[in-house]
């Protein structure tokens, strides 16, 4: 891996894939600077306050670079808006990268050419990982494997060497192993959070290594190694076959929801859209989906999805999903509030949802993989089949294989744009929307500081 980001160079990342870069950068700005106004990510910056002993929330600016990536990692997470590569077992989301390499690389005063490149790395390693080493199949989050490519993205960012870079990676994968239980029902505050501790660590054994400390580099082949914990090897050769055909692979969110959900929640949409549902008169919405979904989202192996009270909980159920987008026609932040979530519509819709799997059987998972066309399709295709029943007998259904923002169709430039814009929207300015968008779009141009001073000082309340 460490040898992939020597030889890299950013001549080497075609246009194409610094453009798609850029889209997520400002789609993962929009996160952040919407986190700012919400209550909890206060809580971590209370928390920081607490442990400086200040009275109030210290200012962005004022703040370590380990604290900053940690608050720039969370920011961006914390609305589960964010990116998602699809692996056949496994997903994660490369944008967890962003926060600790805007923080290194604001600490650094990086250029936005050096900030490409080292997302470029990151991103492909993320991406490759969660193909070769799929660590949620072993019961692990895939924030495990964020130790990884954040840390050769920083590493590249802050100069470490080749040998403080091995011993860096050593010690941060030997430090934070979140379980996937995290993202299982109930699920809690934490789930948008885990991220945010590797990247605090990441920024914490970048610099320990500087000074010279040592860490089990043999973290993969070594004796005891995650090899054999994890009972699967990492093949494969990094020397000659990496390159940065991943992250064309890389997909955006168009809904405010849970990634596997996307193509069955644009399938509602344009239901409603094309049929005017009376919403009072659904007697029930059944969701046919694949195994990845059915067991996350539908009420599987994570545990029951229609225990629906908070934030976390509802974007990580699909029948509260398509619940809330055919009662409200859109699945924003908006739906997310306490309020919306404890509504009785939304509430007693959700109960009428069934999630389902277009093959019978759930076990065992690698025959029926290849049993289930829906299972089998995942990830080049995102299968879904929504039917609406109401109780004059009317039936409304729709196919679905992919939505606007999955690799086949890319979100377009006009779309990122709206999407930060409404989601930034009474937060900062409309002059300061725009100075955002066109650093962005001009990156390989400007500084790193030339984007963070943006938002940076956006006034927090505590």
């Amino acid at each position: 891996m460490i040898n992939f980001s020597r030889r890299a160079r950013f001549e080497d990342i075609e246009p194409a894939t610094i453009d798609q870069l850029k889209k997520h950068i400002l789609d993962s700005i929009g996160s952040l600077i919407f986190s700012l106004k919400q209550e909890v990510p206060k809580k971590l910056m209370r928390q920081v306050a607490k442990i400086e002993e200040e009275t109030g929330i210290i200012p962005i600016h004022q703040l370590t670079v380990d604290r900053l990536a940690e608050l720039y990692t969370a920011l961006i997470r914390y609305p589960d808006f964010m990116d998602n590569f699809l692996g056949k077992h496994a997903t994660c989301h490369p944008s967890d990268n962003l926060g600790v390499l805007l923080a290194a690389g604001r600490h650094k005063k990086a250029s936005g050419q050096q900030f490409l490149k080292a997302m470029a790395i990151a991103y492909q390693l993320i991406c490759r990982l969660t193909e070769k080493f799929p660590v949620m199949t072993k019961g692990f989050d895939h924030t495990v494997l964020l130790n990884f490519s954040a840390m050769i993205g920083v590493a590249e960012i802050l100069g470490l060497s080749k040998e403080e870079t091995r011993h860096a990676c050593g010690m941060v994968g030997c430090t934070v192993n979140p379980l996937v239980t995290l993202r299982a029902s109930y699920t809690s505050e934490w789930k948008g959070f885990a991220s945010s501790c590797t990247a605090f660590n990441c920024i914490n054994k970048a610099y320990l290594a500087m000074e010279g400390m040592t860490g089990p580099y043999s973290i993969f082949e070594g004796p005891m190694a995650m090899n054999k914990v994890m009972e699967m090897e990492l093949v494969h050769n990094w020397n000659h076959e990496e390159e940065f055909e991943l992250i064309k692979r890389c997909i955006l969110k168009s809904y405010n929801s849970e990634v596997h959900s996307q193509s069955l929640v644009e399938g509602i949409l344009e239901l409603a859209q094309q049929n005017n549902i009376d919403v009072l008169l659904v007697k029930e919405i059944k969701a046919t989906t694949f195994l990845t979904a059915y067991h996350i989202i539908g009420g599987g192996e994570y545990g029951d999805r229609k225990v629906v009270v908070n934030k976390e909980q509802a974007d990580h159920s699909l029948p509260y999903l398509l619940a809330v987008a055919l009662l409200d026609k859109q699945v924003y932040p908006e739906q997310f509030s306490i309020d919306r979530i404890n509504s009785a519509d939304v509430q007693e819709l959700l109960k009428k949802v069934e999630v389902t799997t277009s093959f019978p059987l759930k076990e065992p998972r690698k025959i029926v993989s290849k049993l289930d066309s829906y299972t089998e399709a995942y990830p080049d295709k995102m299968m879904g089949k929504i039917e609406i029943r109401t109780n004059d007998d009317k039936k409304f259904e729709i196919e679905k294989e992919d939505y606007a923002g999955f690799f086949t169709r890319p979100m377009e430039w006009e779309k990122v744009q709206e999407k930060f814009k409404r989601l930034t929207s009474g937060i900062i300015t409309d002059a300061q929307q725009q100075k955002v968008i066109s650093t962005v779009m001009d990156f390989e141009n400007k500084k790193v500081n030339d984007l963070t001073e943006v938002f940076e000082n956006v006034e927090i309340d505590s």
